[in-house]
């Protein structure tokens, strides 16, 4: 992030965004919401602490990387498996890595880490990728890449004190023979689910579950309601990126009152 020559955890950053909120007014309430209704202006949203109206909403709900599901990943999420090569890949500077996936964010993620990595390996279930043909084109014409087809992440193998990877298991699908392989890192590619099921059938959204917004804006398909970071963002997901459009919608909010008050 920005400013910040050491490096830095991101629930720290969140809590120094937190106080400097509070700091210049802010009020924040921590509560959980379960329903919202955008059929009419006010707007309701439904807590667990109670209900809440307003006649602009900013939706920054974010998304969600998609995870195997395997104990041994969420056990070393962390400490050697992530979901982002952005933020984590220069961890591995020198080191061979592992990436899981076969579509546009696997082969990006891939590309990405050899700028970083000794070694990179895409290991994909089927026998042919799911990513654009041009993305497809570069990751197999790079000498740092190759690529386990018809394979599977089984476990991810590493130390226990400190918790470590140091490899992976992995399984092919066609003949069911296990493999284990040795890497400093596991990259999970498979996509990002947007925290939208609040708003399905009231605000237009793309194919796969995110926000849509107005060309150079925040807005949604409603007046009043705004979208911004991950939950509208399905090509950076940055933090950088969703604090600049937080920014952006905070100053379309102040606009849209101040044209409702004149």
């Amino acid at each position: 992030y920005p400013g910040f020559a050491d490096v830095i955890q991101g629930p720290w950053l969140m809590e120094q965004m937190k106080a400097q909120a509070e700091h210049v007014g802010a009020e924040l309430v921590a509560d959980h919401i379960s329903k919202v209704d955008l059929s009419s202006r006010p707007y309701s949203l439904t807590g667990d602490a109670g209900t809440y109206t307003c006649d602009n909403l900013v939706i920054c709900t974010g998304a969600q990387a998609r995870w195997l599901g395997l104990d041994s990943e969420k056990k070393y999420q962390g400490f050697g498996v992530s979901a982002c090569a952005t933020c984590d890949g220069f961890f591995y500077r020198g080191k061979k890595v592992l990436v899981i996936g076969g579509g546009n964010t696997a082969v990006e993620e891939a590309l990405f880490l050899t700028n970083f990595a000794s070694e990179v390996v895409l290991v994909h279930r089927r026998d042919e990728l799911r990513a654009e043909k041009i993305l497809q084109k570069r990751l197999l014409a790079n000498e740092k890449v190759t690529v386990r087809w018809d394979s599977v992440l089984e476990e991810v193998l590493g130390t226990e004190n400190p918790l470590s990877v140091t490899g992976a298991r992995l399984k092919n699908v066609k003949t069911g023979k296990t493999e284990d392989v040795d890497c400093h890192g596991i990259f999970i590619a498979i996509g990002h689910k947007p925290s939208t099921e609040l708003f399905e059938g009231q605000l237009e959204m793309k194919p796969g579950g995110y926000l849509v917004t107005a060309p150079d804006s925040t807005a949604t398909s409603l007046p009043g309601v705004f979208a911004a970071g991950d939950v509208t963002d399905d090509k950076f997901r940055q933090a950088v990126t969703a604090a600049g459009m937080g920014c952006m919608a905070a100053l379309e909010v102040e606009r849209a009152i101040a044209e409702e008050d004149a």
